[in-house]
């Protein structure tokens, strides 16, 4: 029986892999292109939902593209479970650690801790650990581009896509993209959109679950307050995946 054509686990396996770590890999490459961690059969729930067509955000998860790409190709995702056995808290550190790993992974953002004790050069270390906390003065939305900043420059990687409550975003004075903690860039969003096409004309894809802003860098005293300063220690809960965080209320 081949590991790839296996679609769920019995109760008695499940019962000794409890929290596990697994990866998705294409077979016509080799590539890992997803991590994740879960129990009972989550590693192969992807593949079910890949199916489906109802749900615009599928289309748009380059995870789904992924997997029906191999799937038309006549072929199966292999489905490799990486460590079996672990509580919760560790399953997050070895999936943050694989992700760090294989960056080229269609995961939308980055493991559990890794914008706290991901990987980090000297300067890093010392940046985060030595540069001067900024005070929150405005209505800010912070967004995390860890995995993207390397990609695009800081305006692009952070203006889209994310999901998030869009009325409560237009009200935000400004946006800070933040790497590791620390604040890398200081913009005055001027208008949020949904993420398409015709508003984003680099983005590759649409849905009509996340958003973007065109907006400009804010101006020097306002980059004065807070660029390359540390984010304060409330808006960095360790182990907190979502990259989207607001400084005010609705």
């Amino acid at each position: 029986m081949n590991n790839f054509k296996i679609q769920e686990f019995p109760p008695e396996v499940i019962k000794e892999l409890n929290y596990y770590v697994y990866r998705l890999i294409d077979p016509r490459n080799g590539d890992t292109f997803y991590i994740g961690k879960g129990q009972g059969n989550r590693i192969f729930e992807h593949l079910k939902c890949s199916i489906s067509e109802d749900d615009d955000e599928e289309t748009f998860d380059l995870k789904y593209q992924r997997i029906r790409e191999i799937m038309r190709s006549g072929l199966d995702v292999i489905h490799i479970i990486h460590r079996h056995g672990l509580d919760s808290a560790t399953a997050f550190h070895v999936e943050a650690a694989l992700l760090d790993a294989f960056p080229g992974t269609a995961n939308k953002v980055g493991g559990h801790y890794s914008n706290d004790i991901g990987p980090m050069n000297a300067y890093e270390i010392l940046t985060r650990y030595k540069a001067e906390t900024a005070e929150l003065k405005h209505k800010i939305i912070l967004i995390n581009i860890n995995r993207t900043v390397n990609d695009r420059d800081i305006y692009n990687a952070v203006r889209f896509a994310w999901k998030l409550d869009v009325e409560r975003a237009e009200k935000a004075e400004y946006v800070l993209a933040l790497e590791k903690g620390i604040i890398v860039g200081v913009f005055k969003p001027l208008q949020w959109n949904l993420a398409r096409k015709q508003y984003f004309p680099e983005f590759e894809n649409h849905t009509n679950k996340r958003y973007g802003f065109v907006g400009e860098e804010a101006d020097k005293n306002i980059q004065k307050l807070y660029l390359r300063k540390r984010v304060p220690e409330n808006y960095r809960k360790k182990g907190a995946s979502n990259p989207v965080k607001y400084t005010y209320k609705k």
